[in-house]
């Protein structure tokens, strides 16, 4: 197998010249460019990629940490990041944790190694305590609005969207509410967002109405099922595929908002939040690339459909 150096021996250039071409270096002439690639196509020569690594210094690799890849919110994301890393040339690992605190950190460690010129937290398993010193690494993007990180957020708005939803319960004359989460009877930051705003804007809420590991319809239908005996008005899902599920089982039985705007929300004609997490993901990689720098929060739209009036 031919190497950099066959290479030079072939076109009587030098190793650093064969160098610059395969890195794309404009200093060369395209006469060497041309008999230099020529040559690389003759013996099917192929760039070592971790020598190309240590030369340029970039892996032009962006690692993007999530729980998992089954969920119409992470879908969403992924969709905006991989759209704005491909035509910025980079590519995406993806970098599963299942919300286990020690595979992210160990992917922490690979970036750290510099395995990624820069990585995306979509959501954390670690208190942010354990990520920030990750920072003297290289660039780290979250998805989430972070006080200790001024450069380098990207967030939906989130509680201004659940205040909004509550005060529209309100509006219908709604006292009492149900609430789905997922992650197995832990509060995440977000979830943390939806409790306490459940308990401001209606004082009988208490955590007895909330059903746990929400992902599906087949979950909704279990909470509906959850829901039937506990004497609430209306339900705030975690997601479309819940609020569906709920709306299936037992359609009409409450006013049932769901998150994601999925086309099956607008199949049942289920009212729901779109939090343009496509965009979220596509201003990510402008962070993670420097293309911008600072804490943007992305603005969400509630949309109110006629089945989410009982």
């Amino acid at each position: 197998m031919a190497n950099i150096r066959d290479i030079a021996r072939m076109t009587g250039y030098s190793v650093s010249t064969v160098s610059r071409v395969i890195n794309n270096n404009p200093y060369v002439s395209e006469q060497k460019r041309r008999e230099i690639l020529a040559a690389m196509q003759a013996v099917n020569y192929i760039p070592n990629h971790t020598a190309r690594v240590l030369s340029v210094g970039k892996t032009k690799n962006i690692g993007v940490i999530l729980p998992f890849v089954n969920h119409p919110y992470f879908d969403a994301l992924l969709s905006g990041i991989t759209t704005a890393a491909f035509s910025r040339g980079y590519k995406v690992t993806l970098l599963p944790t299942n919300y286990d605190p020690q595979a992210e950190e160990a992917y922490l460690k690979e970036f750290a190694a510099k395995s990624f010129d820069a990585m995306i937290i979509t959501s954390r398993a670690n208190p942010i305590e354990v990520l920030l010193p990750y920072l003297a690494y290289g660039r780290i993007i979250f998805c989430e609005k972070i006080a200790a990180v001024p450069d380098g957020c990207t967030y939906i708005d989130r509680e201004g969207s659940i205040r909004e939803v509550f005060t529209f319960f309100q509006a219908q004359g709604i006292t009492s509410i149900g609430v789905t989460l997922g992650r197995s009877r832990k509060l995440s930051s977000n979830s943390k967002i939806t409790v306490r705003l459940a308990k401001e804007y209606f004082p009988a809420f208490s955590e007895d109405l909330i059903f746990w590991d929400s992902l599906t319809e087949e979950d909704g239908k279990e909470a509906a099922v959850f829901f039937a005996d506990k004497g609430v008005e209306a339900i705030f899902t975690n997601g479309d595929r819940v609020a569906a599920g709920i709306h299936l089982a037992k359609p009409d039985e409450w006013l049932v908002i769901g998150r994601d705007h999925l086309f099956i929300s607008d199949v049942l004609q289920l009212s729901t939040i779109d939090y343009h997490l496509q965009d979220c993901g596509e201003m990510a990689v402008q962070l993670a690339v420097n293309e911008k720098s600072g804490s943007f929060k992305i603005p969400y739209t509630l949309v109110q459909r006629p089945m989410a009036k009982k």
